[in-house]
């Protein structure tokens, strides 16, 4: 009987699977995996770096073409506004002189009738009626008098006008010219550093890519990850503790400047790729 049940235990052992034991992950793996994420965050930085100085070149004149396109359309106003003004005051002028015109014949009318007059009293309304019409003209020449000096300012001003709206124009079909050049130059290279950032955060933690553009959104110059130069930070020279410096030389971890909060690499690592570049 014993020895049945002992035959039965074996037979028992070695039907049950023996428990794996997971292999242990080495210190180096972990170290490899911390340092090429750093080289890569790197990476990532020099790449978008290159994108912001291709957009930072044509960065000013698609300002400065906006600026001029409006400035062209506000002088395009002005001039129609002048020339319109000047057609209303040369309308202007025209009624009036119909004006003078009715005026005068009604004063001639009036002079024949004060010839027939009965009486002082018919006398008297017929040259009160001169008088007004005589007052009619000089108002009517006074009004022609200044909408003329009008009509000269609004043509003085109008040549200005068209003047400054050639020079603007010419300028604008410069800037455009150049950006349009720039854009050529530049816009097959941007879409290769575009495509070739993305594929570099593809390849780090979707937490990681996010925190590192964080920090370069609200950073000035758009840097995200910097080197350690004469002791202190790349991004803000702000002088880094020894301790915190080995921290940064063994590349083991994340490390941030505490006064920026820039992701901080070792030159060291940084020299390591651009020799195998």
């Amino acid at each position: 009987m014993a020895k049945t049940a002992t035959t039965t235990e074996k037979t028992k052992e070695k039907l049950s699977p023996k428990p794996e034991t997971a292999p242990k992950k080495s210190v180096t793996d972990t170290d490899i995996s911390m340092e090429s994420k750093l080289k890569l965050l790197y990476k990532l930085q020099q790449t978008d770096s290159k994108i912001d100085e291709i957009r930072l070149l044509r960065g000013e004149l698609p300002l400065e073409v906006r600026d001029l396109e409006d400035h062209v359309q506000g002088l395009k106003t002005r001039v129609t506004n002048f020339q319109a003004e000047i057609k209303e005051l040369e309308a202007a002028i025209s009624k009036k002189k119909v004006e003078i015109e009715n005026s005068k014949a009604l004063v001639k009318k009036y002079e024949s009738q004060q010839n027939n007059v009965k009486n002082n009293r018919e006398y008297d309304s017929i040259t009160k009626e001169i008088e007004y019409q005589n007052l009619e003209i000089e108002l009517a020449e006074k009004r022609i008098k200044e909408h003329n000096a009008d009509i000269k300012e609004r043509k003085v001003q109008l040549e200005n006008a068209k003047t400054l709206l050639a020079e603007r124009t010419q300028d604008l079909a410069v800037k455009k010219k150049e950006l349009d050049e720039i854009i050529a130059e530049t816009s097959k290279e941007e879409k290769e550093l575009l495509v070739e950032s993305t594929a570099i955060a593809e390849q780090l933690e979707e937490r990681l890519v996010r925190a590192y553009q964080r920090v370069r959104g609200n950073a000035r110059n758009g840097l995200a990850v910097v080197t350690v130069k004469r002791d202190a930070c790349g991004g803000c020279f702000n002088k880094i503790p020894p301790q915190r410096q080995l921290d940064i030389c063994l590349s083991k971890k994340i490390i941030v400047c505490e006064y920026c909060g820039r992701i901080l690499v070792d030159e060291g690592l940084v020299g390591d790729m651009k020799e195998k570049e």
